[in-house]
């Protein structure tokens, strides 16, 4: 059979002891737990996402560069072409003398309605019995006048619309370029909320990373099969090892991605489009069977990232912000295709 007794109550000391305690606990700030810091791996793998998410709008930042560049170009040609425009017409104008000229001014009204319109009749009327007397050359000359003012307005229209078009570029180009800082931005907050001894961990096994990827040094030489512009291409790309990817970049102290496939094809003689998307669509597509040094691989898919076969299933690339050109193996990142420029 169980107890009955009464529990003993606590006594008075216990009491105020228990009264104490509870008085310090309603005294403490109610506050959240702070989030905890991200390690190192964490870091790590979101500064690699970030990195990797700045490389599409680097890609569209760098088309837009080149369509700005080419209206610019082509607003310069048209503006030029006004002024010889101008300057064409003002010379007719004083081979046409006076009185034509003030024909020219008119605007080719009807006759009786500048006879209307005019402040003196017995002027125009003089003028108009002057004008019946122009020579046939006199009248060819005035209608080529008109022909040419008609050319000059149109050339007019055409170079503001390049201007236009060039400032709306240039207005993509501040989006996409304030885009990519934003990404990067973001990746150095994440690196510099690491302690120092965090980030002598990240870099660390950064490098144990490249060395497992087989990444090479700036003192690698090439000494493989390739000849003729494929090798040139190549002893390019060896050149360049050891320099630091720049967004936006093409040479000679920099490059992203498709900078440096252009300049390695460029110093072979081969004129290739800037960005990565154009340079895919510009090659003969290779199967990765037949690839040969020289040829362009693209990873993720055909936009996004490049660089150079050299052979023994490796290439040379820019690879991100941060790190410097290397040599990779092609499994590195999800193999997409190949072309031939």
């Amino acid at each position: 059979m169980g107890s009955h007794r009464r529990p003993k109550p606590p006594s008075r000391s216990r009491l105020a002891v228990l009264a104490a305690t509870a008085g310090t606990v309603s005294l403490l700030p109610t506050q959240g737990h702070a989030a905890p810091k991200p390690t190192v791996d964490e870091v790590r793998k979101q500064v690699a996402e970030l990195y990797e998410e700045a490389e599409a709008p680097t890609e569209e930042y760098n088309a837009a560069l080149e369509e700005k560049k080419k209206l610019q170009k082509e607003a310069g040609r048209a503006q030029e072409q006004v002024a010889t425009q101008q300057a064409g017409i003002n010379e007719l104008r004083e081979a046409m003398g006076p009185l034509a000229a003030a024909q020219y001014r008119d605007g080719g009204l009807d006759p009786s309605m500048r006879l209307f319109l005019s402040a003196d009749p017995d002027d125009y009327l003089d003028k108009a019995e002057a004008l019946s007397r122009l020579s046939a050359r006199q009248v060819s000359m005035l209608s080529g006048l008109e022909s040419r003012r008609r050319e000059l307005a149109q050339t007019r229209a055409e170079a503001q619309e390049k201007l236009t078009a060039a400032e709306q570029a240039r207005k993509q180009l501040a989006g996409k370029k304030e885009e990519i800082q934003g990404k990067l931005r973001e990746a150095r907050q994440l690196l510099n909320s690491l302690t120092a001894e965090q980030r002598a961990v990240l870099k660390a096994k950064e490098a144990e990373a490249d060395r497992a990827a087989g990444t090479s040094s700036s003192s690698a030489t090439y000494s493989g099969p390739a000849s003729g512009r494929a090798r040139v291409v190549i002893d390019f790309l060896y050149a360049q090892l050891g320099k630091p990817y720049e967004w936006g970049s093409t040479g000679p102290n920099s490059y992203d991605c498709s900078g440096l496939t252009g300049a390695a094809w460029r110093a072979a003689g081969v004129s290739l489009p800037r960005t990565v998307q154009e340079q895919y669509s510009a090659g003969r597509q290779v199967a990765r069977s037949d690839l040969q040094p020289g040829d362009i691989i693209y990873w993720y898919n055909s936009s996004q990232h490049n660089g150079v076969y050299i052979g023994d299933g490796k290439a040379i690339h820019a690879p991100r912000t941060g790190k410097n050109i290397e040599i990779t193996p092609l499994s590195y990142m999800p193999y997409f295709a190949a072309t031939r420029p």
